[in-house]
């Protein structure tokens, strides 16, 4: 049995992993924080945390960072998959690494990762002035835009061509002139309970191109929280991501 602790086990992803991990029959939950609840790090607070458990963390930056502290003083492993971390947040989880296995992902869909593969595979056969547009959707109360996963296959695809990260567009509104060709479009839509959906459109002359990914249930999540997880408890330090994992 593997020794999970959730952080954020109050939010939509956390019950979830937990609603996953009862069913799975290899995990059992040895402890919870809240989303806001505070990470204990004294040396004296090793018995929530320590070698061979698993810290999954799907709080708040501020509890990204308190877990990847508290993982590497007491020698647990990490699944991170926060959101919205500044560069000085993923410092501080990159430092954890050196002590830890620590596994960070936008997004832990299987799905996804076949998205953004075949991402890679239709730009490897496009030529390069095909324009590409990423619109995501999520629900009404998502706290960071774009999402951490449209700005992945951003990345993914400004790898690929050579567009700098500030060619990423968010939207257009009044006269914005025709489109330069190194730009990524960029567009956040939030209403009701999507759960997660991610588009990009590729648009050449007289064609176009358009993959999609739509999350039905955060379980489809969960079950690559957890394949994570198996992989993190017998992990070296490091830091790692989906595509380790399969």
């Amino acid at each position: 049995m593997i020794a999970l602790v959730l952080v954020g086990a109050s939010g939509r992803m956390g019950r979830a992993i937990e609603d996953a991990a009862r069913a799975s029959g290899d995990f059992t939950i040895k402890s919870r924080f809240g989303r806001d609840d505070p990470i204990p790090v004294a040396a004296d607070a090793a018995s929530w945390a320590g070698p061979g458990e698993v810290v999954v963390e799907f709080s708040s930056p501020a509890g990204a960072v308190a877990a990847a502290r508290a993982c590497a003083a007491f020698g647990a492993g990490l699944v991170s998959g926060t959101t919205g971390l500044s560069v000085e947040d993923e410092e501080e989880l990159e430092r954890a690494a050196t002590r830890v296995p620590v596994l960070r992902a936008a997004n832990f869909s299987l799905g996804v990762l076949a998205l953004r593969r075949a991402l890679g595979a239709a730009l490897d056969v496009l030529p390069s002035g095909w324009d590409v547009e990423i619109v995501e959707r999520h629900h009404r109360g998502k706290l960071d835009s774009p999402s951490g996963t449209a700005l992945q296959l951003a990345r993914d695809v400004g790898e690929r061509r050579g567009i700098p990260e500030p060619a990423l567009r968010h939207g257009r509104v009044g006269r914005a002139g025709p489109r330069p060709e190194s730009e990524i479009g960029m567009h956040a839509l939030r209403g009701g309970n999507w759960v997660g959906d991610h588009t990009v459109l590729m648009a050449g002359p007289g064609e176009w191109l358009e993959l999609r990914h739509v999350a039905q249930d955060r379980g489809a999540f969960a079950h690559g929280v957890l394949s994570a997880t198996r992989f993190v408890v017998t992990a070296a330090p490091g830091l790692y991501n989906l595509e380790d994992v399969v």
